[in-house]
């Protein structure tokens, strides 16, 4: 993957200039919608700015509300939570096998 990386920016600047240059926000968070079900609805294959978080803490509730869509990584079996590492690369992955589709 070569991505653009954005660290340390202000949100609503950032959110604002990512929409000016047509990109939909996706967070990944737990209490967002299952990131296989917004697969299916064909969310992921749109230009996409994602935003994560803090592995212990996630994002903030102002952050969340500034995005088009919250998003989870399904957790199946008796695993607690994935890290940022892992969780990053599963919906990066899930955007670029979309959007080649």
């Amino acid at each position: 993957f070569h991505l653009p990386v954005s660290v340390g920016g202000e949100l609503d600047e950032v959110v604002r200039r990512a929409h000016d240059a047509g990109l939909q926000i996706l967070a990944a968070d737990v209490k967002g919608d299952d990131l296989l079900a917004v697969r299916a609805d064909g969310v992921l294959g749109e230009p996409t700015a994602w935003l994560f978080g803090n592995e212990a803490w996630g994002l903030e509730e102002a952050t969340l509300r500034a995005c088009d869509e919250v998003v989870r990584v399904p957790i199946h079996g008796h695993a607690e939570s994935l890290n940022l590492a892992m969780a990053t690369t599963i919906c990066l992955y899930a955007s670029a096998r979309q959007q080649r589709a």
